[in-house]
């Protein structure tokens, strides 16, 4: 008989000393799983290992490890168990964790849970730019790794994982991993890390947190009183933590902050020094962004149990924001697709109700009060409460649905200095709504204004944005436009300029590209990006080589940029690479994909070429096919752009 309960940790009637490995928490002993972060821009994974528990290398299948499952779990947020069926929730974390399939295995039948394999399709794993060039192994990381697969199967057992390493533990490139797990198809994306606040954390935000219709979990943090970055994203849904524990009431759970007045261990809280605060937010004891938003069980002392084997020895009870984060994401999935253009972090707001409000605790002392210490509604360490079902995470005030259209502008074009004035236009499908305007990518020297929509500025720089304006009304529902801006003019700097000549191919001819016959094509069996014509390498099942080139020259001083859209297809199954497509520039790869990254549709791929700056540059994709099973690689759209 499998498992279907856990029995809840209780702390130890005298505190237990902490180990010199880490610090005590809430009277258990603990550690960190992965250092803190030395330098601005650096993350740290927030999973916290018991220390004062035996681990146990496997169970009879009707013996529970100690802390919370996933019967537990629903329970005390009051969760269906059969909601999420065929959703991705991606956890983004740092480096690799070899064992990640297989202890995804032993967790899951412990609990009598469904297969989640990459043979069935249920779980998946690739590094920050989609493919299987995993980063480095590392213990500390496959645990928070561990964490976060587990909770997600916990809270939504008929999710599908996708779990994406990036190469090291910097923002950049953690950032860069929730930037593929969105073009991958992920509507949910949880990232159990943090650092400490700085000054280039708006452009973080804008550079990979701003997704319209994805709901992105991040952590508080574990250091009690403080905010940390990127739970301070105006985009994301910054997650706190609570002790849950069961009681004789009506519920049959209790929840508090999990923290102490002492401060220095708990959910990290606080009032942002950098993120503008999002419209839905209407605290006043802060003037920008407030953490957090919502919260889960996170306290060590009620945790969840968890196996892991890199780097561990089985069975473990864990802990941290690390552990709420997963949580949220996976409840955001049961509740149901986000609605398009909308930030999910704002749904919560709409739905208080449909929240269990904690009330009592605190993760520090400080002034306003509230940002530390739990009270009647919104307070700093758990947001507006924890889960009371589903309802809190859809879109809509109290289960509407209104409809945010923002018109398209068209593509501009300015000249750097002069001044601009364009009006944005949005309708909501609801009368006596008030719509918030926010934008990214616009160009430098040019802004919004939030109650208008009018974007004034005078551009400082010449290049080419790409620019997406968003609307939003008081219930959260939203929607978006993008299109181009293009600013012209060197004023002292670089001409914004195209390179590339016959970027989409709609030539019906590759000159000025050099390309192997039949590479640009127009035949129906492979769709273009846009337009008719696409550049087709490879395909034939058989031994063969394809090659597209180009050369230009990059101005002096310039900024460049190759972007392409991408698509692969492929007749090959399973992890093994047969058919490759190498990128480069002047012979130096760039990226080599292969059949193992095939996906549905395009993808947009983008690379930094300043280097080259004052050179001729060739870029070239070459594809090799092996003897047997095709794999099409699929190119259109390119450009490689100045600035």
């Amino acid at each position: 008989m499998a498992a279907t309960g856990l029995l809840a940790v209780t702390a130890p009637t005298a505190t237990a000393s902490a180990p010199a490995s880490g610090p005590a928490h809430s009277g258990v002993a603990t550690k960190r799983l992965c250092a803190a972060p030395t330098r601005p821009g650096q993350m740290a994974c927030l999973a916290l290992a018991r220390t004062d528990l035996p681990q146990q290398a496997s169970l009879a299948p009707d013996i529970n490890p100690s802390g919370y499952g996933p019967t537990d779990l629903a329970a005390a947020y009051n969760l269906p168990t059969s909601a999420g069926s065929g959703a991705t929730v991606a956890i983004v974390d740092a480096q690799d964790d070899p064992n990640a399939e297989s202890d995804l295995a032993a967790y899951r039948s412990q609990y009598g849970l469904p297969a989640c394999t990459t043979a069935n399709g249920c779980f998946r794993k690739v590094d920050q730019r989609g493919g299987t060039s995993y980063p480095t192994a590392d213990s500390g990381w496959a645990g928070e790794i561990s964490l976060d697969v587990d909770m997600v199967s916990a809270v939504c057992p008929n999710c599908h994982i996708l779990l994406v390493e990036s190469d090291d533990a910097s923002m950049d490139n953690l950032g860069a991993a929730v930037n593929t797990a969105v073009s991958m198809g992920a509507k949910y994306v949880s990232n159990s890390y943090g650092g400490s606040e700085d000054s280039t954390d708006p452009s973080s935000d804008s550079s990979y947190f701003n997704h319209p219709g994805v709901a992105i979990t991040v952590s508080s943090g574990d250091s009690g009183y403080g905010v940390e970055y990127p739970a301070a994203s105006q985009y994301v849904t910054a997650v706190g933590g609570t002790s849950l524990n069961r009681a004789s009431t009506s519920r049959g759970w209790s929840e508090k902050v999990w923290g102490s007045t002492s401060g220095g261990n708990g959910a990290g809280s606080g009032c942002s020094a950098y993120d503008p605060k999002p419209s839905w937010q209407k605290d006043t004891g802060c003037g920008k962004r407030t953490v957090a938003d919502v919260s889960a069980v996170a306290d060590p002392a009620t945790g969840v149990a968890v196996y892991q084997t890199y780097g561990g020895s089985g069975w473990n009870v864990y802990g941290g924001t690390s552990a709420s984060s997963p949580i949220i994401a996976a409840v955001y999935a049961l509740a149901g697709t986000p609605a398009a253009g909308t930030t999910p972090a704002s749904y919560p707001y709409a739905h208080t109700a449909s929240l269990y409000d904690v009330t009592s605790g605190a993760n520090g002392s400080c002034s306003p009060s509230y940002l530390c210490t739990a009270g009647s509604g919104y307070d700093g360490p758990t947001g507006l409460g924890t889960p009371n079902g589903t309802a809190a995470f859809t879109n809509g005030g109290s289960g509407g649905g209104n409809t945010v259209t923002v018109t398209n502008p068209g593509n501009q074009s300015t000249s750097q200095g002069s001044a601009v004035s364009l009006q944005i236009h949005a309708t909501d499908s609801a009368s006596g709504q008030t719509l918030t305007y926010g934008a990214s990518g616009l160009p430098a020297g040019l802004a919004i204004n939030a109650s208008t929509g009018l974007i004034t500025g005078t551009p400082s720089s010449a290049g080419n944005s790409t620019v997406t304006v968003t609307a939003t009304d008081t219930t959260g529902a939203g929607g978006s436009t993008t299109f181009g801006w293009t600013v012209t003019g060197t004023g002292g700097g670089c001409t914004g300029t195209q390179l590339l000549g016959n970027p989409g191919f709609e030539t019906g001819s590759a000159s000025p590209w050099t390309a192997t016959a039949g590479v640009v094509d127009n035949s129906s069996s492979q769709a273009a990006h846009g337009g008719s014509w696409k550049a087709w390498l490879n395909g034939y099942g058989s031994s063969h080589t394809d090659s597209l080139a180009q050369t230009v020259t990059v101005p002096a001083g310039c900024k460049a940029t190759l972007s392409f859209w991408l698509h692969i297809d492929t007749a090959e199954t399973g992890s093994t690479v047969y058919d490759k497509l190498t990128v480069s520039a002047n012979g130096t790869a760039l990226k080599t994909y292969s059949n193992v990254d095939a996906a549905a549709g395009y993808q947009l791929r983008t690379f930094d070429l300043s280097s080259y700056a004052g050179q001729s540059v060739t870029v070239k994709f070459n594809g090799v096919e092996d003897s047997s099973l095709q794999t099409s690689f699929v190119v259109d759209d390119t450009s490689l752009t100045t600035s």
